[in-house]
């Protein structure tokens, strides 16, 4: 940038002279607040610590005291020279400051608010859309490290139109970049639990762009899926999320592993409204993928999870148990009622007394070729319809024997499996709940 550019670009001098003024009273401020905490935290802690021979304020303590007041001084000079920069220095000095901001800022928490009251996050927005790449990096960083813990700060960030400098495209940004904007995204959209507006429809699509690109590591994706979390705790932002098919790429995430618990609950959240249920009901995905997530034994969180989808996808629709009951999930809830966790069983049990109260309505007297009609209470033929109860048993008992087989088979390799043997060998069918 020019000077002559520069120049017809800076504040008038009153407002310069304001700004000047009102920054260096807030400087004092800080550090006078920050000798008089350590004042008060030496003198609680020993206030008559003397040398034992000399009777005199030991020289390790005033040396200490002295290093720590040097440093506190050094902090303020720094980050007095820093804000200054960022508000009135060119562009290379801009991006020195930020960086010098934001690591001042990352382990100071007073620090933090004290800057986000001196101006320079508006500055750091501005630079958040720059085609220079170190200008962007420091910004989002410095971003980052001011709004960690700090609600004030957060709020300031949307205000400055943070959403509306995201980029369209990310591949123009690197893998670090990438990762600073999601984690910045994921601390901005816990401000969706406050009274604080938040327009998610800016948020998302940038969001789910970034999970559905291959080059994003992990890393990054959790941040992404811990602000679509956010985001799904609030109803209203349900249309949104969904109108940007976030519900097929969380179904797709929900099949890794390292991502499947913040992908579950996300949809969890969706599940109970009415777009996200249609979503999800219309999805090719369903049922299948959350029947196979039942089957991770060593993943008790994603099981308790995937029931619960599957539960409420199942209440009062045929359709949706009808193609769970084709999928097979019969035999993995056998498997989880009696290997999960205490909730996955609950919820476990509950899907099979469901379907066990289907298949009873649809094999009810209503049910089957009827021929002719008779009394209340008087069988066709008494010996004919004891035979067919017995032979009904036998079928039950066979398919249960089966379905144990199959569940010891997968419990051997995780560990004993005498107790499942012998719930086999005692129970018999009446006392299952299927």
């Amino acid at each position: 940038m020019s000077d002559s550019t520069a120049s017809s670009s800076s504040p008038p001098i009153w407002l310069y002279s304001y700004i000047k003024l009102r920054f260096f009273n807030r400087i004092q401020r800080f550090l006078r607040s920050k000798n008089s905490n350590r004042k008060r935290n030496t003198t609680a802690s020993d206030p008559h610590h003397f040398d034992t021979l000399s009777l005199r304020p030991t020289k390790v303590m005033v040396k200490a005291s002295r290093n720590e007041s040097n440093d506190h001084k050094d902090d303020g000079l720094g980050l007095q020279r820093a804000v200054k920069k960022l508000h009135f220095g060119s562009w290379e000095e801009k991006e020195l400051a930020a960086e010098e901001i934001g690591t001042l800022a990352k382990d100071d928490v007073k620090l933090r608010k004290l800057v986000g009251g001196l101006g320079v996050i508006p500055v750091l927005v501005s630079m958040v859309s720059s085609e220079v790449v170190d200008h962007r990096r420091v910004a989002v960083f410095a971003l980052v490290q001011l709004a960690n813990g700090t609600y004030t700060n957060k709020a300031l960030i949307v205000e400055a139109g943070i959403f509306s400098k995201l980029p369209k495209d990310i591949n123009i940004l690197d893998e670090p970049t990438r990762r600073q904007f999601a984690e910045l995204l994921m601390l901005l959209s816990s401000l969706a639990n406050t009274p604080f507006p938040l327009p998610s429809s800016d948020i998302v699509p940038f969001l789910v762009r970034i999970l559905e690109s291959d080059s994003s590591n992990v890393e990054t994706k959790q941040s992404c899926l811990g602000a679509l979390h956010n985001l799904s705790a609030m109803l209203d932002n349900a249309g949104d999320l969904v109108s940007n098919g976030v519900v097929d790429t969380l179904l797709m995430l929900s099949s890794d592993k390292e991502m499947s618990e913040k992908a579950l609950a996300t949809l969890g959240n969706l599940v109970v409204t009415l777009m996200g249920k249609k979503a999800m009901e219309n999805s090719p995905l369903v049922p299948e993928s959350l029947i196979e997530i039942l089957t991770w034994d060593e993943k008790s969180k994603c099981q308790e999870l995937s029931s619960y989808i599957l539960m409420i996808l199942a209440h009062q629709s045929s359709v949706q148990r009808e193609k769970m009951n084709k999928s097979g999930i019969v035999p993995v809830l056998l498997e989880v009622a009696l290997l999960g966790s205490s909730l996955a069983q609950k919820r476990a049990l509950k899907l099979l007394q469901w379907f066990k109260d289907e298949r009873q309505t649809k094999m009810g007297p209503h049910s089957g070729p009827q021929t002719a009609r008779f009394a209340f209470g008087s069988p066709v033929n008494p010996h004919a319809a004891e035979q067919g109860k017995k032979m009904m048993k036998n079928l039950v008992k066979q398919s249960l024997h089966k379905n144990m087989e199959m569940i010891t088979q997968r419990a051997s390799a995780s560990g004993d499996s005498s107790k499942i043997k012998a719930l086999i060998i005692s129970t018999s069918s009446k006392s299952l709940p299927y």
